[in-house]
């Protein structure tokens, strides 16, 4: 079975490479829509040196724009704020709307002249950048050049079509790990339950080995499920609510899969979750965590306790794999190895992954060829 060489977890040149190929020519996840919860938030992100801003606008939909005056360059939201009316560039003051659009370039065409025949308002909005939310993430596709969202998350959609309901809680449902590891490391970590007897003892006591199934059918996401889940039990026998409407077969199960290239999300009856992997070096990880609810799971004081101890029970899951996937990280500096062996039976899942990395990068590659090649 493909595994992928250690180049592409020591080498800068390779992880550039990766920057351009996969995560900014895909569907990359970069932030929460919960951060922009009321029209007018906006929040600065930073996504592989990439500076992006968040809005959520009037209407309430979520845009997302390079954070740049179109001016001088200049990055226009340095905090996460709330504007009522324009977002205003600290340079030289041009104003743009929540859409994006230039609305005030003051003196531009000299003192006390806010205009110039030169200067077209609607040619110098912010950029827009293709955004999508599924899952409470917000997506975004910096190069343009990928299929639309609604295609490319087309199967994650259908099969998951009973948790687009979930509700982001706030309180009690968050964390942030900052890792000494190459992503996709923390990739193929998350997509198999190999590891599961080895390094999760706890979860292993009542969701088995024996009790997991590898999802290994789709080229764009892979995983795993288990056909036993345990619903957290409260005070009094207090669970959290199911989502409405919820199929049958989540009664007793829950499934976990990595969207390519960076995202994992895992789906319960009564709640989900996300992990954005930031890529910030060749070497280091930051994994954003966030929790999700239906809304009386989420908003209802009485559910805070639970909510406490669902987030400490999924910290100790995912701080466990700290040691794996740093001391993989470090295992790809052995030169006398180069990828492993994967298990036919049990890496199927890790497979998968390996094959879109690599069919994605010849596919960019055979395209660079073209591009550069004479009339």
């Amino acid at each position: 079975m493909l595994t992928l060489s250690n180049t592409h977890y020591i080498d800068p040149a390779m992880h550039q490479r990766e920057k351009r190929d996969l995560l900014f020519a895909g569907w990359s996840g970069v932030g929460f829509a919960a951060d922009v919860a009321s029209p007018g938030d906006v929040v600065p992100i930073e996504f592989m040196g990439m500076p992006l801003l968040l809005v959520r606008d009037h209407e309430g939909q979520i845009g997302v724009f390079q954070n740049i005056c179109s001016h001088r360059g200049m990055i226009l939201v340095e905090e996460p704020t709330h504007i009522r009316r324009v977002i205003r560039c600290p340079y030289h003051g041009w104003c743009y709307g929540l859409d994006g659009a230039l609305r005030a370039t003051p003196h531009v065409g000299g003192h006390d002249k806010d205009t110039h025949d030169a200067i077209r308002l609607e040619e110098l909005g912010l950029q827009r950048i293709p955004a999508a939310v599924f899952l409470g993430v917000v997506f975004v596709n910096i190069s343009g050049t990928a299929a639309p969202f609604a295609v490319a998350a087309a199967a994650v959609k259908e099969r998951w079509s009973d948790f687009d309901q979930a509700v982001f809680a706030g309180s009690h449902s968050s964390q942030t790990l900052d890792l000494n590891t190459n992503w996709k490391l923390a990739v193929e970590n998350f997509c198999e339950s190999y590891h599961l007897p080895t390094i999760h003892p706890g979860l292993n006591t009542y969701s088995k080995l024996s009790d997991h199934y590898d999802i290994d059918d789709h080229a764009t996401f892979s995983g795993q499920g288990t056909c036993v889940y345990r619903q957290l039990e409260g005070k009094d026998g207090l669970r959290f609510p199911d989502f409405d409407g919820i199929g049958g077969q989540w009664q007793a199960a829950a499934e976990y899969l990595s969207f390519f290239p960076n995202v994992l999300f895992g789906v319960h009856r009564d709640h989900t979750y996300a992990l954005i992997l930031e890529p910030v070096a060749v070497d280091r990880t930051i994994e954003h965590f966030r929790l999700f609810y239906t809304e009386a799971g989420a908003s209802n004081p009485d559910f805070e306790e639970l909510r406490r101890e669902n987030l400490r029970l999924w910290s100790l899951v995912f701080n466990e794999d700290v040691s794996v996937v740093e001391g993989m990280q470090r295992g790809r500096q052995g030169i006398h190895f180069d990828g492993g062996t994967l298990s036919p039976a049990m890496d199927s899942s890790t497979a998968v992954f390996h094959q879109w990395v690599s069919d994605t990068l010849e596919h960019a590659a055979k395209q660079n060829q073209l591009q550069i090649l004479p009339a």
